[in-house]
């Protein structure tokens, strides 16, 4: 009667066991980088060029990372540029980083400027890619001046975050020139960016000292 118990019971816990592991890679992380191509911002990618080698360099096996543009809409699969999910192998791990790097490379040689910025779209996009690859530490990492244009038709206003267990690391913030003109437009813009990620229940975070860029990949 004992073994007969047991064998249930064993049965349960190695299905529990199961979908705990289904619901997230706990310890792997996920990066979803946002670059603007925009204006002053489609000049300023070689920078963005670094800061994603500096994350490349320092993901792990099972991590995920992709990179993604921000123009006319952004909810959309065709504007990531690059993507991966480094495999267990060193070596493999290795070939794909220079791969992940090369397309970057190539998107940034050849890139055009936008005229309009869809960030909205892009975070809803960065939210589903790291979902579905079961991320434990999801950052969605934004290389804007954070000033959203939409291109006429294009709706986005009431549109909600899901972005419980999120980072969204807004990096680089440029200001524009009526921000300088009135830094108060600067500081709003930052401020509804805020109140909408919070809103969904995801932790905001501006970088614009790049020198600080370890508060970006934390240990």
């Amino acid at each position: 009667m004992l073994k007969l118990l047991a064998r249930p019971a064993l049965i349960l816990a190695v299905a529990v066991g199961l979908t705990s592991c289904g619901e997230s890679s706990s310890g792997a992380q996920g990066y979803y980088m946002l670059l603007d191509t925009s204006g002053t911002y489609a000049r300023e990618l070689q920078q963005a060029q670094k800061i994603i080698l500096a994350i490349l360099t320092r993901l792990e096996p099972g991590d995920s990372f992709a990179v993604a543009r921000i123009d006319t809409g952004s909810f959309s699969e065709k504007d990531i540029v690059a993507k991966v999910t480094l495999d267990d192998r060193p070596s493999v791990a290795n070939q794909q980083k220079r791969l992940f790097q090369a397309e970057v490379a190539n998107f940034i040689k050849s890139v055009k400027p936008a005229q309009y910025t869809d960030i909205t779209g892009g975070i809803l996009q960065g939210s589903e890619f790291l979902i579905e690859k079961r991320a434990g530490r999801k950052t969605i990492v934004i290389y804007s001046d954070l000033q959203e244009e939409l291109k006429k038709g294009f709706v986005r206003k009431g549109l909600d975050f899901e972005l419980d267990g999120f980072r969204v690391v807004a990096l680089n913030v440029t200001k524009l020139r009526t921000d300088n003109i009135d830094p108060r437009i600067y500081l709003k813009r930052l401020e509804q960016w805020q109140a909408r990620v919070e809103k969904g229940g995801g932790e905001w975070q501006v970088i614009n000292n790049l020198d600080n860029l370890d508060e970006l990949m934390p240990s």
